[in-house]
């Protein structure tokens, strides 16, 4: 998500140290759960948002991140961050040894390049939620465009449609990854496909946020056969329960009652609950919120608070008024046995700030008990920036 804004899974008695992202039709092992993750600023890579973590079978993990700061130092001129609108990361985790190799493309004369091209002139993509499928990744990918600033838009832009990536050769060096562009949601549906995806039996499922009151998440499905012509074979959960073709989102069900354009949801097979990991959906709140619900078509519960975030809070050390925090989700292949292991990141309105303010701008990571109704007492933030 751009700086300017409000931006799996089991331990069992036979494996502790294995976690496996599980779901009806495969299951992805593999010893991640001894490492946590971290977020240096190192190599040219100097912050970013969003942070969706895609597991691969090998033990890598993909990570997608949002508008990236990149350079010897961070750099902003006439209030414009030195920037590409998304990059990569790319995670190991062997014998308790957590490594991450941060990939920003290049062109042939080495200019920093965003990873994922805008499809359309004058426009750009915020790159969220993925899955790994027959041997390629699948990412969403949300068409954004600049518009004036007004006092209903005063952060300056509009969302314009969503398309599905398909990034292909990922044994190949990272800068030759193929990725492949198919039109998903065209513009003006205002709902596009893109918060949260996950594959339950011969369906991919991305959930999506209506943007009209009371902005409600809907869901809507692909077949994994009919991934290559994804608008085509688009469905949508109507709101008498069944699966229409296509998209529209007034005919939608409100799966969740509100939520937000970033989030996570996951199956925990030792709770049998799918969980959901978001922000509070309220402007400018300091609380991440854990759902559950025994199916992803619901009844998804209300929510409660797992964090509450103290960069937005006055008695916290790092507190700033201009600072406002986002893009909470939950990476559980990192988890521990008995916690939940998130990631959020923090911002500021001003943002000639970023280059001195190297507390904020990248993926901070903390770990709550599972069942603590509310964590800021007992969770543990492992960032150490």
């Amino acid at each position: 998500m751009s700086i300017y804004i409000h931006r799996r899974i089991t331990h069992t008695v036979l494996c502790f140290l294995v976690f496996c992202i599980a779901a009806s039709t495969a299951a992805f092992c593999k010893d991640s759960s001894t490492c946590t993750p971290d977020f240096p600023l190192k190599d040219g890579w100097l912050g970013a948002d969003a942070a969706y973590s895609i597991p691969l079978p090998d033990g890598r993990d993909i990570w997608i991140f949002g508008d990236t700061l990149y350079g010897k130092h961070r750099v902003v001129t006439n209030g414009d961050p030195r920037m590409v609108r998304n990059s990569l990361g790319i995670s190991t985790c062997k014998n308790g040894r957590w490594h991450l190799n941060y990939v920003i493309r290049h062109d042939s004369a080495g200019n920093p390049l965003t990873y994922f091209q805008e499809q359309k002139p004058d426009t750009w993509y915020w790159a969220f939620d993925g899955v790994y499928y027959n041997k390629h990744l699948w990412v969403t990918l949300m068409c954004i465009r600049n518009t004036p600033k007004n006092a209903g838009n005063p952060f300056g832009f509009e969302t314009c449609g969503t398309d599905l990536a398909k990034v292909s050769d990922l044994d190949a060096n990272p800068q030759k990854w193929k990725v492949e562009y198919f039109p998903l949601v065209p513009d003006g549906t205002h709902a596009y496909p893109s918060a949260t995806t996950v594959i339950e039996g011969d369906y991919l499922y991305i959930f999506a946020l209506y943007e009209k009151a009371p902005r409600p998440m809907l869901l809507t499905r692909i077949p994994l056969k009919g991934l290559d012509d994804p608008a085509k074979h688009l469905q949508y959960l109507a709101k008498d329960g069944s699966w229409k073709p296509g998209f529209v989102p007034d005919d939608a069900a409100h799966v969740m009652a509100d939520g937000g354009s970033e989030m996570s949801v996951r199956y925990h097979p030792q709770l049998k609950e799918w969980l959901a990991v978001l922000m509070e959906p309220t402007f400018f709140s300091n609380k991440i919120l854990l759902r559950t619900a025994p199916r992803l078509t619901g009844p998804w519960s209300t929510g409660r608070v797992i964090y509450s975030i103290p960069e937005m809070e006055k008695d916290k050390p790092g507190y700033d008024k201009d600072t406002f925090c986002y893009a909470a989700k939950e990476h559980p292949e990192f988890r521990k046995p008995g916690s939940i292991l998130f990631t959020y990141v923090c911002n500021t309105m001003q943002v000639d700030k970023l280059p001195k303010e190297l507390n904020i701008y990248f993926p901070k990571v903390v770990s709550v008990p599972l069942l603590a109704t509310d964590a800021p007492a007992t969770g543990k933030s492992t960032s150490t920036r």
